[in-house]
């Protein structure tokens, strides 16, 4: 059991989970790392300051996603200004494989 940090956003995570972090440079089946926050084994817990020595998060890129539209819909009443807009945010789904440390 982890608390990994990516990007501003930290996850509790164990081996196997699937994330999603926002978007990485990565390709698919590449290695990333994240730093870990707070570190729980058996029956202690290390907290780091601010984060934990020699411990990492080691995961694999699954694929790049993109989340559910978002319609953003202005327009100015009685003037005959409507602006629609759509956006999907971009995602890297990530499988954790290890915790190291």
């Amino acid at each position: 059991l982890s608390s990994a940090a990516s990007d501003v956003y930290k996850r509790q995570v164990q081996q196997g989970d699937v994330i999603f972090v926002e978007k990485l440079d990565r390709q698919a089946d590449e290695v990333v790392n994240f730093d870990v926050l707070l570190l729980g084994k058996d029956d202690e817990t290390v907290i780091g300051a601010p984060v934990v020595e020699g411990a990492k998060v080691e995961g694999k890129v699954v694929s790049q996603v993109k989340s559910a539209k978002v319609v953003v819909y202005k327009y100015k009443a009685k003037k005959n200004e409507r602006k629609k807009q759509g956006h999907r945010q971009p995602y890297t789904k990530v499988e954790i494989t290890a915790i190291n440390g």
